[in-house]
């Protein structure tokens, strides 16, 4: 087992990376509360595959151990589907001894957490991540949120978890379209920070497709150790932590613009982080032969690397709805060359011509605005 330590004074906490941690005896003894209530939070995917197994690790540390379950998919992201998590806890009288699990992705994880920090105006949560994009990233660092029609993760709250656990062993279920989302979380740390963690998985991408347990246990834990350096030093994103959303405007415009559910959030960011490299090349910051290179990496795990066709207008519009948009301006986090980013705006004009070269042929009409 690697353990990865996010040091944060009083709410620092760890992440345990390993096969089999699920049902290890002690994986959860640090989070006991014996006169509490534990509430798993998961989905109708991940529930019949480890649910039961998480309810029996949790009853020797808990007085009563409970599940909400509920929809899968970036669709249900939504304040209907967190009430559902409130009323749960209201109807079995949970008080504030209650420790929340967020079994699942990224999706489950925000919704747990954001209920967490909301409920009785803050209880304890833990993270148990079952996809790599979760295990790699949304996981780590106490971004909670929700969806809105007009915007991706646009209400919310930075509220840490006591706990991560990333179980491997996990990953093997996963569809290969999740855990190529999941890589592209993997090459955006590579990328904004480790020039030779890019080059590793330039050497393992195969390996890491294929699930091979040793590369998926270095990718994971590179990852948290970058991921945990950044949060340390900026928790609650006033500067520093915002390289972490490189090629998230554009990604997220994806996202919204097709309607949540249709692009996965890493095949959105992987489009994202080829325009933000072509981006950066426009720009005079990155060499094309490296933006050439982010590219095919890219591609290699899977992802796409055209973006579809939303219309000037929508683009603009989506991507001003952003968290890193100040006085109506747009921010995009770049690349100053490979491993340096930096946080600047760019003239739309600029950012439309790097859409328009990578445009998908023909694709899916986008949503209508709301």
């Amino acid at each position: 087992m690697t353990t990865v330590r996010i040091a944060l004074d009083t709410r620092a906490y760890d992440i345990r990376i390993g096969s089999g941690l699920l049902d290890a005896p002690d994986t959860f003894a640090a989070v006991a509360s014996p006169k509490g209530t534990a509430l798993i939070v998961t989905n109708t995917t991940v529930a019949p595959l480890y649910a039961a197994r998480l309810e029996q690790s949790l009853q020797p540390y808990f007085s009563r151990v409970l599940r909400c379950t509920l929809h899968d998919g970036e669709q249900y992201k939504t304040w209907e589907t967190l009430d559902q998590i409130f009323t749960d806890l209201l109807r079995h009288q949970c008080d504030r001894k209650t420790t929340l699990f967020a079994l699942g992705g990224g999706v489950i994880g925000d919704m747990t957490g954001f209920a967490a920090a909301s409920y009785m105006r803050g209880v304890p949560f833990v993270q148990v991540p079952t996809t790599l994009l979760a295990q790699v990233d949304s996981s780590v660092g106490g971004k909670t949120a929700i969806n809105h029609p007009l915007g991706k993760n646009m209400i919310g709250a930075f509220y840490q978890p006591r706990l991560v656990v990333a179980d491997l062993s996990t990953l093997h279920t996963l569809l290969p379209r999740e855990l190529s989302a999941g890589l592209a979380e993997v090459i955006k740390h590579a990328a904004i920070a480790d020039v030779d963690f890019l080059a590793w998985l330039e050497a393992h991408i195969d390996a890491l497709r294929a699930q091979d347990a040793a590369a998926l246990a270095e990718a994971v834990a590179r990852c948290c150790r970058i991921k945990a350096k950044v949060v340390a030093q900026d928790e609650t994103e006033t500067g520093l932590r915002a390289i972490l959303n490189f090629g998230h405007t554009f990604g997220h415009a994806i996202e919204a613009g097709m309607g949540y559910g249709n692009w996965l959030h890493g095949e959105a960011v992987g489009a994202g982080m080829v325009l933000a490299a072509d981006l950066s090349v426009r720009l005079g910051l990155l060499a094309p032969a490296d933006a050439e290179r982010l590219a095919r990496l890219i591609a290699r795990a899977g992802l796409p690397v055209r973006a579809p066709d939303l219309g000037a207008e929508r683009w603009a519009e989506w991507m001003q709805v952003d968290k890193k948009a100040e006085g109506g301006e747009v921010r995009f986090v770049l690349l100053n060359g490979l491993g340096r980013p930096v946080l600047r705006a760019a003239p739309m004009a600029e950012a439309q011509a790097s859409i328009a070269a990578h445009l998908q042929p023909s694709q899916p009409q986008a949503v209508p605005s709301a």
